[in-house]
């Protein structure tokens, strides 16, 4: 009776902890469609993130960038709302971009349901996604644009020899229009309405060159936005919260800070 009881203690605290998913568009009825996973933390400090998996534009890591990201959000009292969306091979530009755009709506449209401030709400890409946040922050209409972004070795410029060619072919074809290509390559599209930017990569990602970070913050400082930018030593493409490494587990820790720094996470002892 006892092992029964622990059983359904588990099973009941798993399915609190499940998240709500909800179709992205109201009359997308596939199941197989874009969403958003909604974790709400059990006391919410006003902030959420959107939180943009990677995965080259063509498939999606939703366990470790996506999963795992939110849970760790949602320890220190962050929403997080993981967005699951489109991609090659059967959707390209814009369709990665008007899904952000779509979940930007849905999270400020919930805001009071879930307990957040509409005026703190950030976006949070690795890889691909960190150019689908990159994007979000510097294309899209104001009211659609996040409050903060956090980009993880992020994917940025189409332009350059550091350009991750997978992203950019999942994302425009094979032969794209070399307008598109300029005006999607977002270290030229930064601008003083860009939001304040976190950026993570480490010296050793031969995915994505840490040059791409690099130039985004250059063309933060530019235009005069805030921007924190840290570059370890060593560490692969795609490490996630790194929650193994002992030392590349520790860049959370940086932006938690960071946050706190900006605003959007009360100060010690301030609760």
């Amino acid at each position: 009776m006892r092992l029964l009881g622990l059983f359904l203690i588990l099973a009941v605290t798993a399915a609190a902890q499940a998240p709500l998913v909800k179709p992205l568009w109201p009359d997308n009825n596939d199941p197989e469609g874009p969403n958003l996973s909604i974790y709400v933390p059990a006391k919410p400090v006003g902030t959420a993130v959107l939180v943009c998996p990677g995965g080259g534009y063509g498939n999606l890591a939703m366990d470790h960038e996506g999963k795992q990201v939110a849970e760790f959000f949602n320890s220190f009292g962050v929403a997080a709302y993981v967005l699951k969306y489109r991609h090659a091979p059967k959707f390209r530009h814009p369709a990665p971009l008007d899904d952000a755009t779509q979940a930007m709506r849905m999270i400020r449209a919930r805001a009071a349901e879930d307990g957040i401030l509409a005026g703190r709400v950030g976006v949070m890409g690795f890889s691909a996604g960190g150019h689908l946040a990159a994007t979000l922050s510097t294309h899209a209409a104001a009211a659609d644009r996040p409050n903060f972004a956090i980009l993880v070795y992020p994917v940025i410029s189409f332009t350059t020899k550091y350009t991750h060619k997978g992203s950019l072919r999942n994302l425009l074809g094979d032969n794209p229009d070399p307008v598109l290509v300029q005006n999607l390559s977002n270290e030229l599209a930064v601008t003083p309405y860009t939001p304040p930017t976190f950026l993570f990569h480490t010296d050793d990602d031969s995915g994505v060159p840490p040059q791409n970070s690099v130039l985004y913050y250059l063309a933060l400082k530019a235009a005069g936005v805030p921007a924190e930018m840290h570059i370890y030593a060593h560490g692969r493409h795609g490490v996630g919260l790194a929650p193994k490494d002992p030392v590349l587990g520790t860049w959370p820790a940086r932006l938690k800070d960071w946050m706190t720094v900006q605003g959007f996470l009360p100060a010690a002892g301030s609760q």
